[in-house]
């Protein structure tokens, strides 16, 4: 899978684990378990990881290259261990050169070392004395705060998170029979011994930034062998530092021949040059003689990359005709009704399929002038997200895209491309695709998350930080979101067209409506992740640090109803304890979101349960008592006055627009938090991933 660690396992220096079973039962055929790491890859695996051996040959610049982390789990002499039998425990010189540079350059190094770590006839210690790292000569005990009461099964004390929080869920460890370590004064301390250990107050496990990589170092092997793994937070820890130590993938490079981007910088250019004569719906109401030339310029341009897209010769075929035709009709209100016909994305779900779109037409959350826009489009439909929409998840009408390049109407706030909003004479029966920019979205999300996790000194789990540092892996996710939440809109107790943008109603019908689908895309994410489809614990992070951040800051308030679904959920998650605003420092209770985000979509749900038995002013009533009972409404609402307060005549709209404009008014923490991010915000408008 794309944007995910590669994880390289050593097994050529005689280690004491292998991730392979039938190894395992040959090295302990009386227990195997005591010498596989079997379940820990497979834990990795369910991740997105891609999990490999190495079991010959040396360690060279060549064989790491590749992979994102390589872990060493304790190399042994024969005579102390059962081994791999697989060469010496001892790396060349050449060896530990190889393994500093691929940290140096950015991979990842985890390594697992023992209690009386002389004695097994490694050099770990030359290794790891590259990073600043040692590994004394003991074994801890610690009576008082062990495991099952044996003294050498020692519990860690866990650490402080800074900057990044590497014990997210995962604070409860058993060190079996481990050394203590040394580090640098740098370095973060995930776990010590307790004060009543002997050694006391000593280092267990540590992470160490090196050049442009990272490097984790263990005291104990024992605690992620497939007898331990199970025990404590050890999965939910081993996920943690693997993904932490892996090297962040760089953004792949923009495609497109040289040619194709000067023949649409061509187009781009006619495009621009026409939109000052263009009046709002469309029409030439400047000098016409120079609008036909520029129509003229543009039909070529199409006509010249028209064969870079075979797939849609049918469809810009149409589009030239109607360009065409609006020019013999005088350049009055164009209608590109044939050439929106002709043009089906949705029955060309190809990963990396690229599409010119040609149109008049308003961009939502840009211009609802409809002028004439150009954009180069790729899809992105990668394999596992085909499948999975084929087994329960099905959107026919969801087309994943991505930018190549646009015009100036699409250098706004605008993520989607919608078929309604181009301009035809007549309206069709029916809708067949919508597209969404998901490396728009990715962007976004990422600039606003990372700024808002430093504003607030949020520590992030390392799979949140991950997400937050790749573009590839979040837009992914992101086209996993956008498939779930935008089938949600029809499913479930309706009380009401979910598709509520041609309804005259209060606008935190609409807020409620996407905080919904954003809730239940939430648990649908947390059931796919338990299935094992990776990029769904993502799709989790990204629903709650895009509701909670981004979208209560983002546009102005009025009627503003993305950001008080935002706020909804952050006062409901603040108001259970689940996030803690506390000494300048937002916190979040990592194992309760998902109980606490299960809980709210449960109200939101037994609302609209009810709403089908009630009258359309009851239930908006009650959808606005919801929403007032975790966030304070204006002073001055009528609404939250109750029913005796709102016009008796005049229905719906009397009753609507006696709605303020900022009906729910942020709060004094978000009211800050725009104020410090205003401009973070404000650079995301038009943003290239």
């Amino acid at each position: 899978m794309r944007a995910f660690p590669r994880v390289l396992f050593d097994e050529a220096h005689s280690e004491s684990w292998t991730i392979r079973r039938d190894v395992a039962e040959t090295m302990n055929p009386g227990h195997p378990d005591d010498n596989g790491y079997v379940r820990a890859a497979d834990i990795l695996r369910r991740l997105g990881h891609t999990v490999a051996t190495h079991t010959e040959g040396p360690i060279t610049p060549a064989l790491l290259g590749p992979n994102d982390v390589f872990v060493i789990a304790h190399p042994s002499a024969g005579r102390w261990e059962r081994t791999t039998g697989l060469g010496s425990p001892v790396f060349p010189v050449e060896e530990l050169d190889a393994i500093e540079a691929h940290v140096d350059g950015g991979g990842g190094l985890v390594v697992l070392a023992e209690c009386e770590q002389e004695k097994y006839g490694s050099n770990l210690d030359e290794l790891l004395a590259r990073f600043g790292v040692g590994v004394e000569h003991t074994t801890v005990q610690d009576p008082r705060s062990a495991h099952n009461g044996v003294a050498s099964w020692v519990l860690g004390s866990p650490g402080e998170a800074d900057g990044q929080d590497l014990l997210a869920g995962a604070r409860r460890a058993c060190f079996y029979r481990a050394g203590v370590l040394t580090a640098p004064a740098d370095a973060t301390v995930l776990f010590r011994t307790s004060p009543t250990a002997d050694p006391a107050g000593r280092p267990l496990a540590v992470a160490v930034r090196h050049g442009r990589g990272r490097v984790v170092v263990l005291a104990d092997s024992d605690l992620f062998g497939d007898d331990s793994i199970g025990d404590y937070d050890h999965a939910a820890l081993w996920g943690n530092l693997v993904t932490w130590a892996a090297r962040v993938p760089v953004p792949a490079a923009a495609t497109g021949e040289p040619a194709a981007r000067e023949a649409f910088l061509g187009l781009k250019n006619a495009v621009e040059a026409i939109k000052p004569l263009q009046a709002k719906d469309g029409s030439i109401e400047g000098d016409r003689e120079r609008a036909a030339e520029l129509v003229s310029e543009i039909v070529g341009h199409v006509e010249r990359l028209a064969p870079l897209f075979p797939h849609d010769e049918t469809y810009l075929a149409a589009v030239v005709a109607d360009f065409r035709t609006w020019v013999e009709q005088g350049l009055g209100v164009p209608d590109f009704l044939d050439s929106l016909n002709a043009f089906h994305p949705d029955a060309q779900r190809i990963d990396g399929l690229e599409h010119l779109v040609v149109f008049p037409m308003y961009t939502q959350n840009g211009t609802t002038f409809r002028h004439i826009e150009a954009v180069w489009i790729r899809t992105i439909w990668p394999e596992w997200l085909a499948e999975l929409e084929g087994s329960g998840y099905d959107n026919p009408m969801f087309v994943p895209i991505a930018f190549e390049d646009f015009t100036s109407g699409y250098d706004t706030n605008s993520a989607v491309l919608f078929p309604e909003t181009v301009a035809v004479r007549e309206t069709p029966p029916r809708f067949t695709w919508g597209g969404i920019f998901a490396d728009r979205e990715a962007a976004r999300f990422r600039a606003v998350s990372e700024a808002a996790a430093a504003t607030l000194k949020l520590a992030l789990p390392p799979d949140a930080a991950r997400l937050i540092e790749s573009q590839e892996l979040a837009q992914d996710t992101f086209v996993l979101w956008d498939l779930i939440h935008d089938r949600t809109h029809s499913h479930g107790d309706l009380p009401f067209d979910p598709f509520m943008i041609k309804q005259r109603m209060p606008y935190w019908l609409y807020s409620l409506e996407e905080l919904r689908c954003d809730l239940t895309a939430y648990g649908e994410a947390v059931k796919l992740e338990k299935e094992g489809v990776p990029h769904a614990r993502y799709v989790q992070i990204a629903i709650l640090f895009d509701r909670l951040f981004r979208f209560p800051i983002t546009g102005d308030r009025v009627r503003n109803y993305d950001g008080l679904g935002g706020q909804l959920l952050f006062a409901y998650l603040h108001r259970n304890d689940v996030v803690r605003w506390t000494d300048n420092r937002l916190s979040v209770d990592w194992n309760r979101v998902a109980d606490g985000v299960a809980d709210l979509r449960g109200e939101v749900e037994k609302l609209y349960r009810d709403g089908i038995d009630r009258s359309k002013l009851a239930h908006w009533l009650a959808a606005h008592q919801l929403v007032a009972a975790y966030v304070a409404p204006h002073p001055a609402s009528a609404w939250n006055r109750g029913v005796d307060a709102l016009p008796v005549e005049g229905f719906p709209k009397a009753v609507v627009d006696a709605v303020l404009p900022d009906e729910f008014p942020l709060s004094m923490f978000y009211e800050a938090l725009r104020r410090k991010l205003s401009d973070v915000v404000d650079s995301t408008k038009g943003i290239r991933a």
